[in-house]
């Protein structure tokens, strides 16, 4: 069982929990000013968290569906299946928007393979209004991949605790960020 730490995000504007032993892809690679990365260290699992402009749909759930369909594109992926959706509520009762999670699968040839990937897709967005952002965090859990970076049913269930865990525990503690 993987123990997890509250994470500051984008220099502390936001905190979520996370596995303690994900390793910071910034350490690795370039990462994007508006994207935080984090990587499982023992499988292809991922962690990206995205500052994005608002998109046009009104309708949480219709936003949730075009986020994931603008990765499943950027992807490339070969088919893109919605398998769920629902909607979070902010428990804490602070200023966080309402969490909108989205749980799907994309059929996905990476590096120029012919094989696909199947890749669950756990992503949930939080809509902040008064500044026009969407805040999209998003799981990449690898269920049959060439490169053997695939999870189990082990390795699944345990990526699921750690997005539902991530959902509920997401804060933004400074609006400021999103200026």
């Amino acid at each position: 069982m993987n123990s997890s730490a509250t994470r500051p995000l984008f220099g502390g504007a936001i905190t979520l929990t996370l596995p303690s032993n994900l390793i910071d892809a910034a350490d690795i690679r370039q990462v994007p000013d508006t994207q935080e990365v984090f990587l499982y260290p023992d499988s292809g699992v991922s962690v990206i968290i995205e500052i994005l402009q608002r998109v046009e749909p009104d309708d949480l759930t219709e936003a949730a569906k075009f986020h994931f369909d603008s990765l499943a594109h950027d992807n490339s992926a070969a088919s893109a299946t919605v398998k769920s959706i629902e909607q979070v509520p902010n428990e804490r009762k602070d200023e966080t928007p309402t969490a909108t999670t989205l749980v799907g699968v994309q059929q996905i040839a990476k590096f120029n393979r012919s094989d696909e990937d199947t890749v669950e897709i756990l992503l949930v967005l939080y809509r902040v209004q008064s500044k026009n952002i969407d805040l999209v965090l998003t799981f990449n859990v690898p269920g049959a991949a060439q490169d053997g970076e695939a999870v189990g049913e082990a390795g699944r269930n345990s990526a699921l605790r750690d997005f539902t865990a991530a959902v509920k525990s997401l804060k933004i503690v400074d609006f400021g960020l999103f200026a």
